[in-house]
């Protein structure tokens, strides 16, 4: 996923409004705790979401038939998402049987679809609305399936001994929190970081995938989580995520405004890659600055797959927060166009993905596809707005 790029304040800054503080002789209040992250939803009409009757819906149904396959064949009583958000499997069924019988690319029945059997809620996090909108995209690389000196990146499977975890089965306070390891004596240990791993942790292991050219572009891919890679006989393959190590994901855009490299404005995922290219010398301690690092499978037919492991729809897919939201939900964005900021872009899409750099209620990521387009569009995209959530009629949304 695409990093989020936060800037903290300085410590320069801190201490002149310390100083500032003190030559006044006042005594600032503390701030209030800002309260947990929270999702709420308040019902609305089809008539209340910005430009319902301009997008072209019929596009987002292929996406939403894979994921109402996934929800259709749940337990009627099964819990749908967090707490139930998304209410239960068996308010999913008739609306699910009801989208076979849509008329591929017809908008207007697409949009009756669903105002017959879905109601819209607007989405915050606690009573704030806006939130954050960034994109990611299917990495294009050049590999090798044997070891080359001119392919020399090893990209590598999931490791056999590797425990993934779930804490929220250990306690309720954990829900949505992940984590994983290696047991040694008896006890789960943290697994090597990517600084260890790029050091050769892994090396001659038999864990070897394939092989890349270029450690900035795989560096992308583990952001990004799928890629095609192109062999030196023209044929190609794709990958995806398969685990992650279970180290906390640090944006390298937020590293290069905290070291005064990039200012907060001017950062991209271009931007960033140039600064790598320009600096050879100082990219691998940048990149290793980021612990996380994701292991990869090859994928078969239909690709890459999300987190509800569907194939994602270019422009239709969503990642989302699963802390928060269900996979499979239509959501309707309402966000500044990332290369027009005086456009909104407003479109129906599907929650199907989650990621590392994805946290909180109002928070997303637009899955843009392959090619330049696509890595133009989620390159830039950094965009405030908000989004809307549509559930069955049938479901009583907690807290609405």
């Amino acid at each position: 996923m695409i990093p989020t790029f936060l800037i903290r304040f300085s410590a320069a800054a801190a201490l002149a409004a310390a100083f500032f503080v003190a030559s006044c002789e006042r005594k600032e209040e503390a701030k209030a705790p800002l309260p947990p992250d929270k999702l709420v939803l308040k019902p609305v009409a089809f008539t209340d979401l910005p430009g319902w009757t301009a997008d072209r819906v019929a596009d987002a149904v292929p996406a939403f038939r894979r994921s109402c396959a996934k929800l259709a064949a749940l337990p009627a009583d099964r819990p749908v998402g967090p707490d139930g958000v998304g209410g239960r499997g068996g308010d999913w069924q008739a609306p699910c049987a009801a989208l076979a019988a849509q008329i591929p690319g017809d908008d207007g029945a697409t949009r009756a679809f669903f105002e017959q059997w879905f109601t819209p809620y607007a989405a915050a996090n606690n009573d704030t609305r806006r939130g954050l909108f960034t994109g990611y995209y299917e990495v294009e690389l050049a590999g090798s399936r044997t070891p080359d000196p001119a392919f020399p990146v090893p990209l590598y499977k999931r490791p056999s001994d590797l425990i993934l975890v779930d804490l929220g089965d250990f306690a309720d306070r954990w829900k949505g929190e992940r984590t994983a390891g290696r047991v040694i004596d008896g006890r789960l240990k943290p697994f090597e970081d990517r600084a260890a791993i790029e050091a050769g942790a892994l090396r001659n292991k038999g864990l070897e995938l394939l092989w890349l050219q270029d450690p900035i572009a795989a560096f992308f891919l583990h952001i990004q989580g799928s890629g095609r890679v192109r062999f030196p006989d023209g044929t190609e393959t794709r990958v995806g995520y398969a685990a992650q190590n279970g180290h906390k994901y640090v944006a390298i855009g937020k590293e290069l405004i905290d070291r005064g490299e990039i200012p907060r404005e001017q950062v991209s995922l271009q931007s960033i890659r140039a600064w790598l290219k320009a600096h050879p010398d100082k990219a691998p301690d940048l990149m290793n600055s980021n612990p996380s690092y994701v292991f990869f499978q090859e994928l078969k037919g239909e690709g890459p797959n999300g987190a509800q492991n569907v194939a994602l729809t270019p422009g239709r897919s969503l990642a989302v927060d699963s802390k928060f939201l269900p996979y499979g939900v239509p959501v309707w964005l309402d966000a500044e166009d990332p290369l027009d900021p005086q456009a909104r872009l407003r479109r129906l899409l599907v929650a199907q993905d989650t990621g590392g750099a994805i946290r909180g209620p109002v928070r997303g990521d637009v899955f843009w596809g392959h090619g330049e387009e696509a890595e133009k569009r989620a390159g830039v995209m950094k965009s405030a707005g908000e989004y809307y959530i549509l559930l069955p009629k049938t479901v009583a949304a907690p807290g609405s």
